[in-house]
């Protein structure tokens, strides 16, 4: 599984809370978007989104300034 376009070690099945909660985001923070190879996923599916072993996931924050 790949989170950020490094190697992760999360497993098969795990939900993007627990990516998130690798990342030391809370399911709370705003500003947070994920997207699972190539789709965003909703932030209500966040805690029941199980990842398959090829995943490629990306968590984006957004950034103030210019």
């Amino acid at each position: 599984m790949i989170v950020n376009g490094q190697i992760s070690d999360l497993r098969p099945g795990e939900t993007l809370a627990a990516v998130l909660d690798g990342l030391g985001l809370s399911l709370e923070a705003r500003g947070v978007a994920i997207a699972v190879d190539g789709e965003v996923v909703p932030r209500t599916a966040w805690q029941t989104f199980a990842l398959e072993a090829d995943a490629r996931v990306e968590v984006l924050t957004a950034m103030q300034g210019g």
